[in-house]
């Protein structure tokens, strides 16, 4: 493959405004500076645009501390885009949230390009489990816990909907999981249950959590250990 071709395929423009960012000299390869756009390269080639380091990858895959005030949207309306706080050549290529958090909402957002992934973590029936940490308005008791774990009520929803496992961390904070990903379900089912939700933040989908030292607004790729904490062959 020809690197201008390479940079095009990671979403760095189009071939000319690759083409021209290489012979520009901000793109370098691991002997140095290129000028070459038509230098060839392998498809997983480890790359530095204006001194960034890039590795080149066939989908991308990522994980988010996504945080307030952010719409999981292309074309937001109230806020900015969750987007925004990613590098401009993810967001060429196309990569999307895998599903959505409320703009209030923090935590754990998965983002990628890759279709079949996103169709498998969005699927309502895969019932993967997302675990929140629920701030509620008024002290918990053992009501609205029995509640929520036998299942609440939800307006026009046929049948009660049940958390997946339900506990009180302290007078004030819920960890609730749930496996299905309906509109405001939280915020609702905490509603029926006789309380109000404050704050909400995702702490974990299935085995994978949120790690304790990415920052709000920070991402990174998703790691080998986290695909298998996710259930997903490495890399797709």
């Amino acid at each position: 493959m020809e690197l201008e071709r390479l940079l095009h395929s990671q979403g760095f423009g189009s071939r000319k405004a690759c083409r021209a960012l290489i012979e520009a000299g901000r793109v370098a390869l691991a002997a140095g500076p290129c000028l070459n756009p038509k230098t060839p390269v392998s498809a997983d080639l480890a790359f530095w645009v204006d001194e960034q380091p890039w590795q080149a990858a066939s989908k991308v895959y990522l994980l988010l501390n996504k945080p307030t005030g952010y719409e999981c949207s292309r074309a937001p309306q109230h806020h900015l885009p969750v987007l925004r706080l990613l590098p401009a050549p993810y967001v060429e290529r196309g990569v999307q949230p895998v599903g959505r958090l409320d703009a209030d909402t923090t935590g754990l957002l998965l983002l990628s390009d890759d279709g079949q992934f996103i169709h498998h973590f969005t699927s309502p029936r895969r019932h993967v489990p997302k675990t929140y940490a629920v701030s509620v308005r008024h002290p918990l008791d053992d009501t609205q816990l029995t509640a929520l774990r036998q299942g609440v009520q939800l307006h026009d929803e046929p049948a009660p909907l049940a958390a997946l496992a339900c506990a009180a961390r302290d007078s004030h904070t819920l960890l609730l999981t749930i496996g299905e990903g309906k509109y405001h379900q939280v915020k609702r089912m905490v509603a029926a249950a006789g309380n109000r939700v404050d704050a909400l933040h995702r702490e974990a989908m299935g085995e994978l959590a949120l790690p304790a030292d990415l920052a709000p607004g920070q991402w990174r790729e998703l790691t080998a250990e986290d695909f298998s904490q996710l259930g997903w062959p490495s890399g797709g």
